[in-house]
């Protein structure tokens, strides 16, 4: 498989792009559905923000420099990768910031319901975002399992909460097929694009979506912490008012009105100052996934993916696969059930080879293909048959739960 994988690598048409990332040497990183590798150019960019913008110009650069401009800016960069025009995305605040905003936009918008749809098993941070609101009165948490989602759709759903790619198993939903039936049911939709922004194509206005939210710091490179970004769909701009009335977010913030006027775009879903050194470097990772293409990116992937599962059968490595067999049912990753997961995950990654664990027994492999060989899926295997075979994993240290994996 070895000699084959160098085939596969010579003629990799995206084989030049791993140099424009920082990959340590002797890593096999395969966590970057966690935190993607660091853009080369992102530090040169970081520095020009400190010590020439910030440090020479200071307050200037608001102006001078398109500090104010950003999250617009970052956002319309965003768009085409999630099928959304410029005008409809914008980069801020975190994840699980941006979804209080949309599910509260949501509810406003349908004031005769209060069901908030979602599945069990979601990523924690949106159920707990509904549980919030539901104990302030505003919503009601209603989970159905994937495929009695449908069903569940009755006349009090006010918005159907999912996330495109699910983060444990990397299976995908039908984006257009649920779209359509939430809106047959008179309910609004808010898609999770975390696991899938930068790493598969995503047509959210093809699909008909009303809201989508997803973080900068997986497949689009911005860094630990970096800004997320939120979409709101053409049609609802006007309609849809968020709750964290924040200065950014006014219609004119320099004019220092006592009394809140939301800006009629998607500017109104700013709230507090822009985090100009997160959005800079965020800036710098869309960049370079706008340029490498998603579409050659997620081709890539599957093919990648599908090697690494021929490299383990060649292994003699037999895991049980709780993503989908079938490539295009999946997102950028394979996830395996193991008793031992975690010391397993944790065993690898004294090796070298950086995969992630998820509670209780899901040990999970992300394929971002901009900086991963299809050598990397020969080394990855292999070194998983000797922790396997020897019974590394069984060592103290490796079976430990640490606080942070």
């Amino acid at each position: 498989m070895l000699d084959r994988a160098r085939v596969l690598d010579a003629g990799d048409p995206l084989a030049d792009y791993r140099e424009r990332f920082l990959v340590p040497e002797g890593v096999i990183y395969l966590d970057g559905n966690s935190l993607g590798c660091l853009p080369k150019a992102t530090p040169a960019r970081i520095e020009q923000v400190v010590r020439e913008e910030w440090g020479q110009d200071l307050i200037r650069s608001w102006n001078s420099a398109g500090w104010i401009d950003m999250p617009v800016r970052v956002g319309a960069k965003i768009a085409p990768l999630i099928g959304a025009q410029p005008h409809e995305v914008i980069a801020c605040d975190s994840t699980s910031v941006n979804l209080f905003k949309l599910i509260s936009a949501a509810l406003a918008m349908r004031p005769d319901r209060k069901v908030v749809l979602s599945e069990p098993g979601n990523f924690p941070t949106d159920l707990y975002m509904i549980d919030g609101l539901e104990k302030q009165g505003l919503a009601t948490r209603r989970l159905a399992e994937r495929g009695k989602l449908v069903e569940a759709l009755g006349d009090d759903v006010a918005l159907l909460l999912l996330t495109h790619t699910h983060y444990k198993t990397g299976e995908l939903f039908d984006m257009a097929e649920l779209t359509l039936a939430a809106h047959d049911a008179g309910a609004l939709v808010l898609w999770d694009l975390s696991h899938s922004g930068g790493a598969l194509p995503v047509d959210l206005n093809g699909c008909g979506a009303d809201f989508a939210v997803g973080c900068g710091y997986k497949y689009l490179g911005g860094g630990p912490g970096a800004p997320a970004y939120a979409f709101v769909a053409e049609r609802h701009l006007e309609a849809a008012q968020q709750p964290l009335t924040g200065w950014m977010g006014h219609a004119a913030p320099f004019a220092f009105s006592d009394d809140y006027a939301p800006a009629p775009g998607v500017e109104k879903l700013l709230c507090g100052t822009p985090p100009i050194l997160g959005l800079a470097a965020l800036e710098v990772g869309v960049d370079l996934i706008a340029e490498i293409g998603v579409e050659r990116l997620y081709a890539k992937s599957q093919k990648l993916s599908e090697f690494f599962r021929q490299c383990l059968a060649e292994q003699g490595i037999i895991l049980d696969l709780v993503s989908p067999i079938d490539p295009a049912q999946r997102g950028s990753q394979l996830s395996f059930r193991a008793s031992a997961a975690y010391a397993i995950c944790q065993a690898l990654i004294a090796r070298g080879v950086i995969g992630d664990f998820r509670d209780p027994d899901i040990l999970r492999f992300g394929f971002a293909p901009a900086y991963l060989r299809f050598e990397d899926m020969t080394e990855a295997a292999r070194h998983l048959a000797e922790v396997l075979e020897t019974g590394e994993w069984q060592r103290d240290e490796f079976r430990e739960r640490a606080a942070v994996t």
